[in-house]
């Protein structure tokens, strides 16, 4: 029981569902560049945008749990970079990585840690 109490206090210390998403969506724009080659050689240097950006998601996603103090940062520019994603990567993964992007960037711009309660004198 302790390590499922620990893993809850960790969770709830850090913007972790938001995090989830951004790098949900960023493994899923990434994923449609990374296709067998007969597909890759139709997409051309299109693919090059794509994997950027999904790379860029993902990491904006762990740094979100890593340093929570960066998140309305990463926020911000998670959901900036998934309405780009839209334009520039397959309409963002087809529209799957750009709504988690967007919705991830939102929850980790809000995401407020809670107040340590405090011993009534």
């Amino acid at each position: 029981m302790p390590r499922r109490q620990a893993w809850r206090r960790w969770r709830r210390s850090r913007p972790f569902w938001g995090g989830l998403l951004t790098v949900l969506a960023g493994l899923e724009i990434c994923s449609i560049p990374l296709a067998p080659l007969e597909v890759m050689l139709h997409q051309g240097i299109a693919g090059v945008p794509s994997a950027l950006l999904g790379i860029v998601m993902v990491t904006l996603g762990l740094s979100a749990w890593v340093a929570p103090h960066y998140r309305a940062m990463a926020g911000v520019v998670t959901t900036l970079i998934a309405a780009a994603a839209l334009v520039m990567s397959n309409l963002g993964g087809f529209l799957i990585g750009t709504v988690l992007g967007i919705v991830g960037g939102a929850m980790m711009f809000a995401w407020q840690p809670v107040a340590k309660a405090r011993p009534s004198a």
